[in-house]
């Protein structure tokens, strides 16, 4: 481990700022995976600054650090500027964060940027200081357009992905899948993309009694089906409705939609029809946008929670769930497959066909034995997840890379 306590990491995200709560704005997962590495990373004695867009809405934190981690919200572009202008302010931002630098007169241990956009911006900024450059990109555009059909992505997206891949010191990617996906797809060289997952604030997410939890959110069902998340296509959350219709029975089964619609996509409101059409009646709740600091309610007072997406790079979601001690059942998608044990913390489902998603929801809904066993190996499953973990991993690639770097140039 890293003990200089003057030693420093750039983490860099730039079309959103990781202090917004999911939901809010362009906020999702993304976020969260920046705030809390940023955090980690502190906690072991290293400090933090982390490098966003000023943005059009309000949220703590500005240049004055607390714990270590410094948020620096860098003028680039108008503040409410929507996603597809931001490439055209990118070099702005990047001078805004040269600015800072030697105004403070930092080095980095290494640029760590987030999203292909920060990594543009992380390019720039690393160019000639001899600071490592590590990307991690939590979505990847040909990916998306292979998960699901009607996607669209700008093709200067994926050209940037793969002059991105193939100019990185490095790139995390979050599971087997991805880092294959980045070889076939982009070309990448396999040996320079590190292999480190997401992970989850295990104090945050942890069980909480499925009673105690119900009563405090007014449940009154005696099945909960979960899905969190953002509302788009891409999540897939009309298979979840779709499989509720399908459950042999419905008596007594809720069913809790968490998550707001992505910038008004409309997606919502054809839940809601499909819903109608269904004719699930009550059965459906459409919750919205919930605090993280209670998330952990509505996993822990779930039988299942499920993630039908079409498309995980990770799937923080199940990982928190799991983490509260409740069975997943989701598509093998992405990153996934890594995370869900098939058989033991939940299940995997190959074809995204309600009535197999029924029956995997039926199985752990009706066997109260094979659900809490679940539950237990979930969790299990999650503690060797912690943000520390993932943390250390990542400092020691900074080190590794920085090290790297240092003996190239004593050869030069």
């Amino acid at each position: 481990m890293i003990s200089d306590c003057t030693s420093r990491v750039a983490l860099i995200s730039y079309h959103t700022c990781p202090l917004a709560a999911p939901g809010q704005g362009k906020a999702g997962g993304m976020n969260v995976h920046v705030r809390e590495l940023a955090k980690a990373i502190a906690n072991r004695g290293v400090m933090v600054d982390v490098f966003t867009r000023e943005h059009d809405y309000q949220c703590a934190g500005g240049e004055a650090g607390s714990d270590g981690v410094n948020y620096v919200h860098v003028p680039a572009g108008p503040p409410d500027a929507p996603l597809g202008d931001l490439p055209n302010y990118l070099d702005e931002f990047a001078a805004g964060v040269g600015e800072y630098r030697q105004r403070h007169n930092v080095r980095y241990l290494a640029i760590h940027s987030h999203y292909w956009l920060s990594g543009q911006a992380g390019s720039q900024v690393a160019a000639g200081t001899g600071t490592p450059q590590v990307v991690t990109f939590h979505t990847l555009s040909r990916i998306k357009l292979q998960s699901r059909s009607g996607e669209q992505e700008p093709e200067v997206r994926q050209e940037t992905e793969e002059r991105i891949i193939a100019e990185a010191d490095c790139v995390v990617a979050f599971s087997p899948h991805e880092r294959d996906a980045m070889v076939r797809l982009y070309g990448a060289d396999g040996n320079r993309v590190e292999l480190i997952p997401c992970g989850v604030d295990l104090n945050r997410f942890k069980p909480i009694g499925r009673t105690a939890a119900r009563r405090e959110l007014g449940l009154n069902g005696h099945k909960v089906m979960l899905y969190v998340g953002r509302i788009e296509p891409l999540k897939g959350a009309d298979l979840l409705l779709h499989a509720a219709a399908s459950l042999e029975s419905e008596e007594g089964v809720q069913v809790l939609v968490v998550g707001s619609d992505a910038e008004g996509s409309g997606e919502i409101e054809r839940l809601h029809q499909l819903s109608d059409d269904l004719q699930l009646g009550d059965a459906v709740e459409f919750v919205g946008r919930v605090p993280q600091d209670r998330l952990a309610l509505y996993y822990s007072a779930a039988d299942v929670c499920v993630v039908p997406s079409f498309y995980e790079s990770f799937g923080l979601a199940a990982l928190e769930s799991m983490a509260c001690g409740t069975p997943v059942v989701a598509s093998r998608v992405g990153g996934l497959s890594t995370i869900v044990q098939h058989g033991r913390t939940g299940y995997l489902k190959s074809w995204r066909c309600p009535e197999a998603f029924a029956q995997s929801l039926e199985m752990i809904m009706a066997n109260e034995d094979l659900r809490d066993s679940m539950g237990r190996a979930a969790r299990n499953r999650a503690e060797a997840l912690s943000w520390d973990q993932v943390a250390g991993r990542l400092l020691a690639l900074y080190e590794r890379l920085g090290s790297a770097g240092a003996d190239q140039e004593t050869v030069r």
